[in-house]
């Protein structure tokens, strides 16, 4: 079932075990062409940085090369809004997934053209999201 959350983008809770939906989201998203250009571990850093002990918390980097390639012809200055973040994170006993809502992180441009991009961009991280 796909959860909206209207301050960021989309999320969901899957019926999977932390790492397991960590790996399904990056095939769904490799499935839709994303790549994964980065990968933090809150987790880790927080143990490492803080000696802070937090859930399992990933933020992937997703970049869909087609579009990155076609928006920064538009406009250069928008990669200060590149990569799309994915998390998957550990939340009361279920593993969440989540995506920003590109439309929304992409309004501050003001520009018509890059707003029917991010549509198709949302549109491919639903898809995503909603098959793992």
């Amino acid at each position: 079932m796909m959860e909206s959350n209207d301050k960021y983008g989309i999320k969901r809770a899957v019926p999977l075990a932390f790492e397991e939906a960590l790996e399904k989201t990056k095939e769904a998203l490799k499935a839709e062409g994303f790549g994964v250009l980065t990968e933090i571990d809150l987790k880790a850093k927080f143990k490492e940085k803080l000696d802070k002990d937090f859930g399992g918390y990933i933020i992937l980097g997703a970049c869909n090369p087609k579009y990155a390639f076609e928006a920064l012809g538009k406009d250069m200055d928008i990669g200060l809004l590149l990569p799309c973040n994915v998390v998957v994170y550990e939340e009361n006993g279920s593993t969440v997934v989540a995506a920003i809502d590109a439309k929304k992180m992409l309004s501050v441009t003001g520009s018509d053209e890059l707003e029917q991009f991010a549509g198709d961009v949302n549109e491919m991280l639903r898809r995503a999201i909603e098959s793992i």
